[in-house]
């Protein structure tokens, strides 16, 4: 579903800024897998992400989804093949809007618009539906402006905006950051319930190291702009946070010194 090939990045090439920031990625996920990359700052991980979002261009290397080659398309005309969610509950949703009509365009992305009611009558039932599953009380809110909501709620409502449409890939970029240990949990529970129940291809960065072994059937950890460890199967679900700082070690020949993934534990 999607296949990285040796993909390089240098930003401010030629100054005395100059980031070497992506050294020849390479990766595969079949239709499916669910990945957790992890590693420290500067590692790579967000700027993997904005890689196949098309934030930039990518210097050389190849992105492919289902088997086309998007290097060359713009932001934009990526958008049908992905669903994002930020680490900032702030973006993905329009705060002046009510929930239901957040949801609206969601779903109308990519199709073309006209003159008639924003919302019907059975769209309003779906959504409904769709919003209980949540179990934050958003289903009796949809009137409600989504600047009103907390972090944890829009969060969750972005989630749900992000896949309303079954994207070919999903990204999470340490979506649950920014959100307190309970409703970061809720947050992470719902989106592997999304994940599983419609079979998607997800792609999820975070800092905790316990959250990476938890999660998903693979783990990726990422150090100085290209991957250092992928794990997957029996061998991932006999992981531990130990475990895996051993194998860190062993494959990069440093430690991790990055104090957020160590207290993340």
């Amino acid at each position: 579903m999607l296949e990285i090939i040796d993909v390089h990045k240098t930003f401010n090439a030629g100054t005395v800024n100059e980031k070497k920031a992506l050294n020849g990625v390479n990766l595969k996920l079949n239709d499916g897998d669910f990945c957790t990359v992890i590693g420290g700052n500067g590692a790579g991980k967000s700027t993997t992400l904005n890689a196949i979002a098309g934030v930039w261009p990518v210097d050389s290397g190849a992105i492919m989804i289902d088997g086309e080659d998007i290097s060359a398309l713009p932001e934009h005309k990526r958008a049908p093949y992905l669903g994002r969610v930020f680490q900032d509950p702030m973006t993905g949703t329009v705060a002046d809007m009510e929930i239901i009509e957040n949801l609206a365009i969601a779903a109308r992305r990519g199709q073309r618009r006209g003159l008639g009611w924003g919302v019907k009558k059975y769209e309003r039932e779906l959504y409904r539906d769709m919003l209980k599953q949540f179990e934050l009380g958003l289903e009796d809110r949809m009137s409600s402006k989504v600047g009103l909501l907390s972090g944890g709620q829009r969060q969750a409502l972005t989630l749900l905006m992000a896949t309303i449409k079954k994207p070919k890939l999903l990204l999470l970029d340490e979506h649950t950051a920014a959100l307190d240990p309970k409703t970061a949990a809720k947050v992470l529970e719902l989106s592997d319930k999304i994940i599983e129940e419609n079979n998607l291809t997800a792609l999820m960065v975070t800092h905790n190291m316990k959250d990476a072994i938890t999660h998903g059937n693979r783990l990726i950890m990422m150090s100085d702009g290209k991957i250092v460890l992928d794990i997957s199967g029996e061998e991932k679900k006999k992981l531990t946070v130990e475990k895996l700082l051993h194998k860190f070690e062993e494959a990069s020949g440093s430690t991790i010194d990055n104090d957020r993934m160590l207290l993340g534990e």
